[in-house]
């Protein structure tokens, strides 16, 4: 079925989302919140871009021209719907691409800033994967692996550009062996706490292509207090700097 919704914490924002195929996730929202967007950032892109959700976000910190990247087309008409209801069409553009070809000649060294909320899960059994092929191809690597993610954004990030993605903290080792093997030199991570007692279950990491060596490990994000009520930061962030 779908719904207009306000974007968590932006009353501001409206976003189409159809629970059938995709709805957009809180991941996505704090990536937007940990992605920086330095003074020089003019060429912006996010990968996999859903229903728009990060560029619809961003769109409230800069002026700058978004891109915003999507492969499933039923999707991308939720994201472009999405826009035009906010009458951003000026600022986010949404193109109906794969991400691998996206990365084509036109686009290399293009972007200062690359963002990505991308399919989480490897794929090993299609037949287990019980869900609409929407939410499939979201969720699994099915058309996009990590590996290949990594490589495309090497070839679209200018010279220092930044990539910021998260991510499930079990695949850490994973992110990190694929940013070196694409001299994206790790930069600045933060690990999600679901509470503070809990396992982190989610990571956000920067990294800049060609960077210099030296990394700030950030302050955990714990999302809830030992009682269930939300943190002060996670609710700041998820009523939109409130």
């Amino acid at each position: 079925m779908e719904v207009l919704h306000d974007i968590v914490g932006y009353k501001n924002r409206k976003i189409y989302q159809n629970d059938e195929y995709f709805s957009f996730s809180l991941d996505s929202v704090l990536l937007a919140n940990f992605v920086n967007i330095r003074k020089n950032d003019n060429n912006i892109v996010d990968l996999c871009t859903g229903n728009a959700v990060i560029p619809l976000i961003l769109a409230l910190r800069t002026k700058k021209k978004i891109i915003g990247v999507e492969l499933q087309e039923k999707i991308y008409d939720l994201a472009t719907r999405s826009v035009a209801y906010n009458k951003l069409e000026k600022q986010i553009e949404i193109i109906n691409e794969n991400v691998k070809d996206f990365a084509s000649l036109e686009n290399i060294n293009k972007y200062d800033l690359v963002i990505c909320n991308p399919p989480y899960f490897k794929v090993s059994n299609m037949d287990n994967i019980n869900i609409s092929k929407e939410k499939a191809i979201a969720r699994h690597e099915i058309e996009l692996t990590l590996s290949e993610l990594c490589s495309c954004a090497k070839k679209i990030l200018n010279n220092s550009g930044n990539f910021v993605i998260v991510h499930r903290a079990e695949r850490f080792i994973e992110i990190i062996e694929e940013f070196k093997k694409n001299k994206i030199e790790p930069k600045r991570i933060r690990f999600i706490y679901e509470k503070i007692d809990k396992k982190s279950n989610m990571i956000l990491i920067e990294g800049q292509l060609n960077g210099k060596t030296g990394l700030i490990i950030e302050k955990p994000l714990v999302l809830y207090n030992s009682d269930g009520s939300m943190t002060a930061e996670y609710s700041r962030i998820i009523n939109g700097g409130e």
